[in-house]
């Protein structure tokens, strides 16, 4: 039984990243603040992690490489805030 919960625990962190990254674009789209992009890419991306993880075997050997999509999300947070700063220093 816990076994089961797992993979619909992931798929609700999918749907949640997935809407808070809508969020994070009708945000963009009322401010045109690049980092609300960066964000709400980094989300879509986590989303995208999670929901490979619940659709992935957990014996799958491949599976350790979908934590590198992780990585790529929060290399889009860390790029949207430096951005973020480097603009608002100018």
């Amino acid at each position: 039984m816990r076994l089961a919960i797992i993979p619909f625990l992931q798929t609700v962190s999918a749907t949640a990243a997935a809407a808070a990254g809508l969020f994070f674009l009708r945000f963009w789209r009322e401010s045109r603040d690049r980092l609300f992009v960066f964000f709400g890419a980094a989300f879509w991306v986590l989303a995208l992690s999670w929901a490979l993880l619940a659709l992935i075997d957990p014996s799958d050997e491949r599976r350790p490489f979908v934590y590198a999509i992780r990585l790529v999300a929060f290399l889009l947070m860390i790029i949207g805030m430096v951005d973020k700063n480097r603009a608002g220093s100018r």
